[in-house]
């Protein structure tokens, strides 16, 4: 019994303490939205050159994408005409960090941490860039059509409000939420059962507790936002700023599933530069935090919140308030997927003006995000004779509606975006 008091108090301090800060990324990554939609950032990463390879780095910073939404997006920038140097430099700035992930770093970790973070993401993704350019200078070719009318923004100020708000508390929101509730579970686990300075005593040097670190974060999903609380549970019981930093990169940029995409549409050559930028970027910039910053920069208290700078703490109405609210954002992202769910299975029927022959049901694999709904939908409605495609992640199904298609063509251009057809 004392366990589950112990872990409910954690999960509550853990959730107050992020909910505010999660609210106001989320606000941002709103309006990022709207100020950058897909086929702008497209433009600056079309070129086979060091500027693509910058600005690939440098807009993956703030955009609020994790790994499971970065790569369907990064595909569809590499089969619009990006490079694959750009497109790698992508894949490993984007999900190491994002603007909502920044404001929950600097909550639970501190000010430098939150600097650093983002900082690294884009070394790391420029050095990733130039070494593919170097080893796999191949310049992609555009073999899709560009569907931007699906990209486009709304119309005036009020219905781009809307929008923005619509995909910061329900879109985004969903895309995180099953992964965030991870992600606090876990560091609540680890604050009641592992005693504090648990791994201090066992780990024999710092560099040591970096490649245990590597080691379990680099093939296992976790996203940018939940690998925060986890990061701070183990710097509590033992771990060094550095190993919390191998596991704020590694965890977010390198999952089986971003490897198996590279190897499969960027190439061998590829993926070892991402693999190898990865890596050394991680345990070179753990070992730079923990042999050459001021460990006073790194140091937090139990619950968080405490880090130096007392003063600046946000009142416990507003944190409470905020996790109240961020609570039932989450439970509508789930009723809203339910909701969903059953209007896309009610039309897997005949309707009227179609017949059997138009409509065709697809099992599609690997989808996980809104992100990945959208680029099968736009990959399905791009091809001819389409007039409609509706995705549904929960069961993995695509319906397609349309006068005349060639479901084969539909299939290939599917899996030409990292998915997989299921065969039933």
């Amino acid at each position: 019994m004392e366990y589950i008091k112990g872990f409910g108090k954690e999960l509550f301090l853990i959730l107050t303490e992020m909910a505010p800060y999660l609210m106001l990324g989320f606000f941002f990554a709103g309006l990022l939205h709207i100020l950058f939609p897909k086929k702008k950032v497209r433009k600056y990463m079309g070129q086979n050159n060091f500027r693509s390879i910058f600005n690939a780095a440098l807009v993956g910073i703030p955009l609020p994408l994790c790994s499971c939404g970065v790569i369907p997006t990064s595909i569809s920038f590499y089969k619009h005409g990006a490079s694959k140097a750009s497109t790698v430099s992508f894949l490993i700035s984007t999900p190491q960090t994002g603007v909502d992930s920044i404001f929950v770093t600097y909550s639970m970790l501190g000010l430098p941490m939150a600097i650093i973070r983002p900082i690294v993401a884009f070394i790391t993704g420029l050095l990733g860039g130039l070494v593919t350019k170097k080893v796999d200078p191949e310049k992609a070719e555009t073999v899709l059509n560009n569907n931007d009318k699906d990209d486009e923004m709304p119309k005036g100020f009020f219905p781009k409000i809307k929008e923005m708000f619509r995909y910061s508390f329900l879109e985004f929101l969903q895309d995180i939420s099953t992964w965030l509730i991870v992600g606090l579970l876990i560091a609540a686990v680890i604050a009641v059962l592992v005693p504090d300075d648990f791994f201090a005593d066992k780990i024999p040097n710092q560099f040591v507790g970096m490649l245990a670190i590597l080691l379990i974060s680099g093939p296992v999903y976790i996203c940018a936002t939940a690998s925060v609380p986890v990061a701070a549970v183990l710097m509590l019981k033992g771990f060094s700023p550095g190993a919390a930093l191998v596991l704020l990169m590694a965890g977010p940029a390198t999952n089986a599933a971003t490897i198996t995409m590279i190897g499969k549409v960027l190439g061998k050559k590829s993926l070892f530069s991402f693999i190898g930028t990865v890596i050394a970027g991680a345990l070179l910039s753990g070992l730079f935090i923990d042999y050459v910053l001021p460990p006073r920069w790194f140091i937090i208290s139990e619950h968080f919140g405490h880090l130096g700078h007392t003063h600046e703490m946000l009142p416990e109405w507003l944190k409470i308030g905020s996790a109240v609210l961020l609570t039932l954002l989450i439970i509508n992202g789930y009723t809203q997927k339910f909701i969903s769910t059953l209007k896309i299975k009610s039309q897997s029927a005949a309707q009227p003006g179609f017949s059997l022959e138009n409509i065709q049901t697809l099992h599609v694999g690997g989808m996980t995000c809104n992100h990945c709904k959208a680029n099968v939908e736009n990959s399905v409605k791009s091809s001819e004779g389409v007039e409609d495609a509706s995705v549904d992640l929960s069961s993995g199904t695509v319906i397609i509606k349309g006068s005349s298609f060639d479901l084969e063509k539909i299939k290939s251009g599917i899996e030409s975006i990292g998915y997989k057809i299921i065969k039933e």
